[in-house]
C-alpha cells in the first residue's frame, strides 16, 4: 500500500437510480447523504466514484507523510 486515500461524501440519493449505481454506492460504504468515507486510493475504486460521480463529491485526496 502507497498510503494514499481519497475521502468521500455522498451528496445524492440512489432512490430512483439504476441498480448498478445503487449498488455501487453500498460497495463504496455510503448508503446515505451526507456520509463520509476514507478509502485507498485504488484503480478499483476510482473506477466506482466514476460510476457515480453525480452522486458523490470527492472531498479530499491525501497521502499519509511518512
Amino acid at each position: 500500500m502507497d498510503g494514499k486515500t481519497v475521502t468521500l461524501v455522498q451528496t445524492g440519493s440512489p432512490i430512483g437510480r439504476r441498480s448498478d449505481q445503487e449498488a455501487t454506492l453500498k460497495g463504496l460504504g455510503l448508503n446515505k447523504r451526507h456520509r463520509r468515507r476514507t478509502l485507498e486510493d485504488t484503480p478499483a475504486v476510482r473506477g466506482m466514484i466514476h460510476k457515480v460521480q453525480h452522486l458523490v463529491r470527492v472531498e479530499s485526496d491525501e497521502q499519509d507523510p511518512r
